[in-house]
């Protein structure tokens, strides 16, 4: 047993001694940190045109003249240039339309936060919004934000506010601190 185990040991000797005796590898303690750091994958497009749907139905389609995808700890998409979004009912005729000059997509939780002169429109009813923020909340489907905010009504009128949340088909609202003039109509208010 001895003799079979020292001929064993003989003979990984030379691949001990020249693991050993082979040049070695330095770091450089100038470059150490940099291998330490993440890299950022960047994904980049341009003349984008998606489709959003659940259930095999088309809810909307969003386009955008560029878009930014980058995959961190909490991975987002961004458009930087501006995006529009189509709403569409069952029938897929478009219901509202929004557009802001920028927008960001936290892809996780599928929230965006808009910005930049965001205007978000009922079609069939003329309502229109016109705020500086506004977060959409694709899981929820509904509008929300705590900026000042103007509504323009098909009839002219015209209300200002402070927070609001609503449907993304805008067919309602409701702003939580109404500020400015608000003239009521001579019927009174409308019921729900």
């Amino acid at each position: 047993m001895l003799k079979s185990f020292s001929g064993y040991f003989v003979s990984l000797l030379p691949g001990l001694l020249a693991c050993f005796l082979l040049p070695s590898c330095e770091n450089n303690m100038k470059n150490l940190p940099s291998f330490r750091q993440k890299h950022i994958s960047v994904d980049e497009g341009k003349q984008i045109t998606a489709y959003l749907s659940e259930d095999a139905r088309v809810k909307a389609r969003l386009t955008a003249p560029y878009m930014r995808r980058s995959e961190v700890d909490s991975p987002y998409v961004e458009f930087p240039n501006g995006l529009h979004v189509d709403f569409f009912n069952d029938s897929l005729v478009i219901q509202s339309t929004m557009d802001a000059r920028y927008g960001k997509r936290r892809e996780i939780d599928q929230k965006v936060l808009l910005r930049d002169s965001v205007v978000v429109k009922n079609i069939l009813k003329g309502d229109t919004l016109y705020c500086q923020e506004l977060w959409w909340d694709e899981k929820a489907e509904k509008f929300y934000t705590d900026k000042p905010v103007r509504i323009h009504k098909a009839g002219g009128t015209i209300l200002y506010g402070t927070g609001l949340t609503a449907p993304q088909d805008f067919s309602g609202y409701t702003i939580y601190q109404i500020t400015g003039p608000f003239a009521f109509p001579e019927n009174g208010m409308p019921r729900n």
